[in-house]
């Protein structure tokens, strides 16, 4: 196969576009679907600042290295969760990254915040991977805002955001389906939330990576297996293998028809949210926020 663009020997095959690329083309197809991702949507102007949200993964690493070369005022966050021989090894990673490319780094260290994911597993009656993820939002959002950004983005790419929508539709869930997208505006005390790789499959974002030479965290979560994404993404796989670009259409589509409709009859939602009594962020489950309740949770376990 040869490149679409120069005519060298094609190194990326994507057959959701029917084509393929060297790779140097092949980085720059994987630019300007970004940039066409951001300005589509309305996602960030240059001069704004923004907090990316960075795991050690290549998806997050690879957002932060391509908005940085194409000219936007990023700055890292990573939030260390303090789970062995995961959060370690991805923490040096992402310090070798921005210590490489001269990008400003912030750590959160749960450890230090009282809130390290085994000692939220070992109080929590429940499966601790929504807990996490409650955790690190409520951290990410405090920083991009306590930190004066315009917006925070996140490293979410095509086959996350279509398995979520297979999930919230497979339960018609409105609220979520109301909501969904590459661009969840401020409001009620919560950050800009922006997802720049949406056009972009894991394939591809794996392939810049490479490309770049951009080492990235391989070390798995041991609390993540059996999560019913990774079976929503391996259907939507095999959906795509045989139908090559359907799940771009799906997701596109979606943005078009679907999320304004389930949007129109979405309940507002400053009517439920209020402070919480103790750190000052958004809630609807009472005084107390879910982060706030976790720590109460997790000293009680400890002093017990």
């Amino acid at each position: 196969m040869k490149c679409k663009v120069c005519g060298q020997t094609a190194h990326v095959a994507l057959n959701s576009h029917n084509t393929g690329f060297c790779s140097k083309c092949f980085c720059d197809f994987f630019s300007r679907q970004v940039a066409r991702g951001i300005e589509s949507q309305k996602l960030l102007a240059k001069q704004e600042p923004v907090l990316v949200a960075i795991s050690g993964g290549k998806d997050s690493l690879s957002l932060m290295l391509e908005l940085s070369r194409q000219g936007y005022r990023v700055s890292g966050l990573f939030i260390d969760l303090a789970i062995p021989d995961s959060s370690g090894i991805a923490r040096q990673v992402v310090e070798r990254f921005c210590k490489k490319h001269g990008l400003d780094l912030q750590i959160i260290s749960l450890a230090d915040e009282g809130l390290a994911i085994p000692l939220v597993k070992a109080a929590l009656n429940r499966p601790v991977c929504s807990a996490c993820g409650k955790i690190k939002r409520h951290y990410f959002n405090r920083a991009a805002i306590d930190g004066g950004f315009a917006a925070l983005a996140t490293g979410h790419n095509l086959d996350d955001e279509t398995a979520r929508l297979l999930s919230n539709t497979m339960r018609w869930d409105g609220a979520y389906l109301s909501s969904q997208g590459p661009l969840l505006e401020a409001e009620n005390g919560f950050a800009r939330r922006i997802k720049p790789l949406w056009r972009l499959s894991e394939f591809e974002t794996a392939n810049y990576a490479f490309i770049e030479g951009i080492e990235h965290s391989c070390a798995s979560c041991p609390y993540s297996p059996g999560a019913s994404f990774t079976t929503l993404k391996n259907i939507l796989g095999r959906l795509e293998k045989a139908m090559p670009g359907r799940k771009l259409d799906f997701y596109q589509s979606f943005l078009k028809h679907g999320r304004p409709v389930f949007a129109a009859s979405a309940p507002k939602a400053e009517d439920a949210l209020k402070p919480c009594e103790n750190c000052g962020s958004p809630t609807s489950s009472g005084d107390l926020c879910g982060v706030c309740r976790i720590r109460i949770a997790v000293r009680e376990r400890i002093q017990a």
